[in-house]
């Protein structure tokens, strides 16, 4: 397991820069360690540069873009360091997103380089039938050994599923996926499908891949809010990017949200119902509001002038509420207003999700949608049946070894 994780850092490493000189690469030995770490609140990407004694020329060299998403990095995100027996940081990983991460890593002249690369990692996915004897979310745990999988089932669907109703012997059934890197659970889980019963009831929600919202078998949508465009804005000046290879600059290149081009002092609203749970500077997006919503949703708003009066960390607003005003604080080319979605931390397209209502799919897209659930529909029902158990961690680390050695 061990001769495992450490094939898959320092594969990550390397593959990352295969024309790279490094240390190592001349005659004489080199001791060196990988270290996982967690970033600390409160510490910026220019912080870290101070504290590990790096010229701050190698973020303010960068484009706009990558500098923005320097701002992405989220306290308590594991990030991995490779030094030398002396302290000499080699290099750095430090994801940004479920997809990509920041590589800082040192050259044979001793200068320091800054690339945005794609996060190596596989997908562990599984369907899994859990019998309830106590709480859920601890029976989910025991079962599968994955803390986010429960928490990512108990967010997205706490205002639709009454948890605590259910009794003894009910089932919880989950279709998921979830990204495995350095042999650990890494970002959120994607749940698929899932049934769960309340006393004996079954309650089903099924994810839609073309709005990835959740609905019901009868293609009802378990939200009861929508996201709003949140300003009047003259054009969009960049959209959404996870990862796409630029065949110019030969590099990854990654936008997290989605620019509305609009004059200095606009008005900016809440996109949704929700808490603040950032107001200040935030890196690259300069003046910056956050706002955590319901079903594990979490809206940014970057860049603004000013913020609205009278509204702190913790405030709660409402749909349509003013929150601040487009600026150009920060990183920026012009005014204009970032905006980015999460979802249980993962960040997604904005465009898929402001104005798409909650009543319901209809048409076609109903029909097509009720198909498929009556499929998964068979596929849940039959977990229970099977008493489907869970893959554990150790077991899919373990084949994944098998099949590397």
């Amino acid at each position: 397991m061990k001769r495992f994780l450490l094939l898959f850092l320092v594969s990550s490493f390397m593959f990352a820069h295969a024309n790279l000189s490094l240390p190592w690469a001349k005659n004489e030995p080199l001791q060196t360690q990988m270290t996982e770490l967690e970033w600390e609140k409160n510490v910026t990407f220019l912080k870290f540069l101070e504290l590990n004694s790096i010229s701050q020329d190698l973020y303010w060299n960068q484009s706009v873009t990558d500098q923005e998403l320097c701002a992405e990095i989220t306290a308590g995100v594991k990030y991995q360091i490779l030094t030398t027996n002396n302290n000499e940081l080699l290099q750095v990983l430090i994801p940004i997103s479920e997809e990509m991460q920041i590589h800082i890593y040192k050259n044979q002249d001793h200068t320091y380089s800054f690339d945005i690369i794609p996060i190596v990692y596989v997908e562990l996915s599984d369907l899994v039938a859990i019998e309830v004897n106590s709480i859920p979310s601890v029976n989910i745990v025991e079962a599968t050994g994955n803390n986010g999988l429960a928490n990512a089932l108990i967010r997205t669907f706490k205002n639709t599923v009454n948890f605590r109703g259910m009794k003894k012997g009910d089932h919880i059934v989950i279709d998921y996926t979830h990204k495995i890197r350095l042999g650990k659970y890494f970002g959120s889980a994607e749940i698929k499908s899932t049934l769960v019963e309340v006393n004996g009831q079954a309650n089903y929600m099924f994810k839609n891949e073309s709005d990835e919202q959740y609905y019901n078998e009868k293609g009802k949508s378990i939200s009861n809010y929508f996201f709003k465009t949140p300003l009047t804005y003259k054009r969009i000046s960049s959209r959404f990017t996870n990862k796409r290879w630029h065949p110019v600059l030969k590099r990854y290149r990654a936008h997290l949200g989605v620019d509305f081009a609009a004059p200095t002092g606009r008005a900016i609203y809440a996109s949704a119902d929700g808490k603040i749970i950032y107001r200040g500077r935030k890196g690259g997006y300069g003046n910056t509001i956050e706002i955590r919503h319901n079903h594990g949703y979490k809206t940014l708003y970057g860049h603004l002038s000013k913020f609205k009066g009278g509204l702190r960390t913790g405030s709660n607003v409402k749909q349509g509420q003013l929150i601040g005003y487009v600026g150009s604080t920060g990183i920026s080319s012009g005014p204009h207003l970032h905006f980015g979605l999460y979802k249980n931390g993962r960040a997604i397209d904005p465009l898929k999700i402001v104005k798409v209502e909650t009543k319901g799919l209809s048409g076609n897209k109903l029909k097509e949608f009720q198909k498929i659930a009556k499929q998964n529909i068979i596929t849940l029902q039959d977990a229970i049946k099977n008493k489907k158990n869970p893959i554990k961690l150790q077991e899919f680390n373990d084949t994944i070894t098998q099949l590397h050695s």
